[in-house]
């Protein structure tokens, strides 16, 4: 099957999971805000059923470009939703009672989504309707990352970056979702949907472990791509805005882990600053390359 018609179906099986993804979170949303129980568990059947036709897509753009779904931004925002939706499905099949953390995951998740599919150069070219059929298809081999792959993108730290990029950002939803939800109950404790939730103790505990776990990553992705920077421009740290802001989160993590191991801090103020960590790591990624000059402006072919 030739590329173009693959990419064309990869398209396709996005926009299909894009859809069971905002029901899903239409369901949370209803389950929180208007206590409905059962919204519940049909926000968590529409993000399962809608992470197979996801998996699908990301298996076809890996066949069609020849290269893993990590390279452009689409690539990008796609395979972090991916990541982070396995892991909050597998956190509420450990954890039960945890659930309701779909409300923060999901819309996150979504918003993700969407711009990764507005992203794509075929569905931006449709949207923007100017140009022809055969200059489209002309502009997908150019744009899709089917030209050959730059040398910089080679390696096995590129690799590691990019894999524990993506596994910090899912630990760190995680985390913000138990944290939010720790501010909820203590505010409403006395409400019977937040009565359903675990122990304030136990939403604490659980933000503190993911926000551990997020902040290994989060370090595991800071010192592979100084060792990736290294062999493709010849030094491991250049003060560029995506490494010092990743830097800034790191010490911002690093922070909180201190303050909570020696200094005992726990509960709401601990949760509060496990959202300002989050939105640090979440401007970091999302915002910054986009509005700073960056070497990793690259990245995004």
């Amino acid at each position: 099957m030739e590329t173009i018609q693959l990419l064309k179906y990869e398209v396709i099986f996005h926009w299909i999971a894009l859809f069971f993804y905002l029901f899903s979170t239409i369901s949370f949303i209803r389950h929180v805000t208007f206590k409905h129980e059962k919204s519940l568990k049909v926000g968590l059947r529409l993000a399962l059923i809608g992470l197979i036709p996801h998996t699908i897509a990301l298996g076809i753009r890996w066949y069609a470009v020849g290269h893993g779904p990590y390279l452009q931004q689409m690539e990008s925002f796609s395979s972090t939703v991916w990541v982070s939706m396995v892991m909050f499905l597998v956190c509420v099949y450990k954890v039960p009672r945890l659930k309701s953390i779909g409300f923060v995951i999901l819309p996150c998740c979504l918003a993700m989504m969407i711009l990764g599919i507005i992203s794509n150069p075929w569905v931006s070219d449709q949207l923007a309707q100017t140009l022809d059929h055969g200059r489209l298809e002309k502009g997908i081999y150019a744009r899709t990352g089917v030209a050959k792959v730059p040398p910089t993108f080679c390696g096995i730290w590129f690799v590691i970056h990019i894999t524990f990029t993506v596994i910090a950002v899912g630990a760190i939803l995680i985390s913000l979702g138990t944290a939010i939800f720790y501010l909820l109950k203590k505010k409403k404790g006395e409400n019977e949907f937040y009565k359903k939730l675990p122990p304030l103790e136990a939403l604490d505990a659980y933000s503190y472990k993911y926000a551990g776990f997020g902040f290994i990553s989060w370090t595991i992705m800071v010192v592979s791509g100084a060792l990736w920077a290294e062999q493709s421009w010849g030094r491991y740290w250049g003060w560029d805005p995506i490494e010092t802001w990743s830097l800034i989160t790191l010490l911002l993590f690093g922070i909180y882990l201190h303050l909570r191991r020696f200094f005992k801090w726990q509960g709401e103020k601990a949760a509060w600053f496990i959202v300002v960590c989050v939105i640090f790591a979440i401007a970091t990624l999302f915002i910054i390359p986009f509005v700073m000059t960056t070497v990793h402006s690259q990245y995004f072919l």
